[in-house]
């Protein structure tokens, strides 16, 4: 038999063990990881990955439907059920920064030797900086190019994509004369506003004026581009259709029903997957004409970013995992999962990338893009664009009469940005409403 202090000693030492357990057990952490659509699913490899490296930290991936996900975010936020962390499209983020749901991000940036801008594409680095603050970390990149048949371009006499304006408007126009009944140079979808907007992004409008407060859609840089979009329409070039008048793009392409089609990465994939083989050598990618060039060709940028949750309990933990999924290695794993072009440069230097000569457009066009303007609103006035775009090109509108439009609902929608923003102007000592929407 133990004697008496011998057996006190053993019970001590047991409740000590049982102590740190428990204390061990205290100290995990749960993440609570909010990732949209397919990213949500594929995620949950890499995550595993992440907790073997901190024993501590477990991570809850919650997938959501990008259909629910703007609606899932707001009303989280205001019932103060937010997550530790989420992937954010890019245009989401000053909606969120606007009523201060996210925390500013400088300080862990500034001491990190993965996340720096040198190593994302500048353009879509600048897409989450709002007064000078960073707020979101790219996580995977997304722009538009043209994607086009090679076979039809060439019997028009191009061996190439021109990379001015004029040089491909000339280009359309010879196709075009080539080309049978009901077939056309390109396919510019008329419920889409990316098309005319990344024209007026590359003709340097500004889209909004005044630091957000105005429209831009009259001034002269916007108005130059969407009188060309406008008249691809008008010459016969493009078919007056959206997305859901073409049942399958896909097979219309293989049938040369059109020639080009300003489109995303994703296609990549569907096209290898819907296009029949033998016309797999007929198409390729180019990144977009300029007004004046190559240079002056900029498109989109696109994409998601991950943010940090003022909300958090746990945001260094939450950093750490943005940290890890910002390495250039885990981002060509994650590309590999989900097709998801990496935001960091450094990912690129792989030859499943580099050794595609598909991709190498995006590449390109990458270092090419600028973001849509900061503003909360973005989202409701593209459905605007679209609207007012649609109607000038079925011929309900002219330019002007579209411009003035366009500019006039802008001017509504964007009417408490102006009253909060005149409101801090006139009273400095009460700012942050307006810091928030500028």
């Amino acid at each position: 038999m133990l004697r008496g202090r011998a057996l006190r000693g053993l019970i001590a030492a047991c409740a000590l063990t049982a102590c740190r357990g428990a204390e061990a057990r205290e100290q995990r952490i749960t993440l609570r990881f909010w990732a949209m659509g397919a990213e949500g699913e594929n995620v949950q490899v890499l995550v595993r990955e992440f907790e073997q490296l901190h024993p501590n930290v477990d991570v809850r991936v919650q997938q959501i439907p990008w259909t629910a996900a703007h609606e899932k975010l707001l009303t989280a936020y205001v019932g103060n059920v937010t997550p530790d962390l989420a992937q954010l499209g890019n245009t989401w983020v000053p909606e969120l920064q606007a009523v201060s749901a996210i925390l500013p991000l400088d300080q862990y940036v500034a001491h990190s030797q993965v996340v720096k801008s040198s190593r994302v594409f500048p353009g879509i680095w600048e897409t989450n900086i709002i007064n000078d603050t960073i707020y979101a970390i790219p996580w995977y990149v997304d722009t538009r190019v043209l994607f086009y048949r090679k076979d039809i371009l060439a019997a028009a006499g191009y061996d190439s994509m021109p990379q001015t304006w004029a040089g491909w408007r000339d280009a359309m126009l010879a196709i075009q004369k080539k080309a049978g009944t009901r077939q056309w140079a390109i396919f510019l979808p008329t419920n889409e506003w990316m098309q005319p907007v990344v024209l007026g992004l590359q003709n340097q409008s500004p889209l909004l004026r005044d630091g957000g407060r105005f429209g831009a859609f009259e001034e002269p840089a916007f108005r130059g581009a969407f009188e060309f979009y406008i008249k691809l329409f008008r010459d016969g070039l493009a078919p007056v259709a959206g997305n859901n008048d073409i049942a399958n793009p896909y097979q219309e392409f293989a049938r040369g029903t059109f020639a080009m089609w300003i489109t995303g990465p994703w296609n990549i994939g569907e096209f290898r997957r819907r296009l029949p083989p033998e016309m797999q050598s007929s198409w390729a990618t180019a990144p977009l004409p300029g007004p004046t060039g190559a240079s002056s060709g900029v498109s989109n940028a696109g994409g998601s970013s991950l943010v940090v949750f003022k909300g958090s309990a746990h945001p260094k933990e939450a950093w750490e995992l943005i940290e890890f999924l910002s390495r250039a290695d885990i981002q060509r794993r994650f590309y590999h999962l989900t097709g998801d072009l990496p935001a960091q440069i450094d990912a690129w230097q792989d030859t499943s990338l580099v050794g595609d000569p598909y991709l190498a457009a995006f590449y390109t066009q990458l270092h090419r893009v600028r973001p849509t303007p900061k503003v909360p609103e973005w989202e409701f006035l593209t459905s605007k664009i679209i609207e007012v775009s649609e109607r000038s090109i079925r011929g309900g509108l002219s330019t002007d009469r579209a411009l003035t439009e366009l500019d006039a609902m802008v001017i509504r929608i964007l009417e408490k940005r102006r009253w909060i923003l005149s409101r801090a102007a006139h009273a400095p000592g009460d700012t942050a409403a307006a810091v928030k929407l500028r």
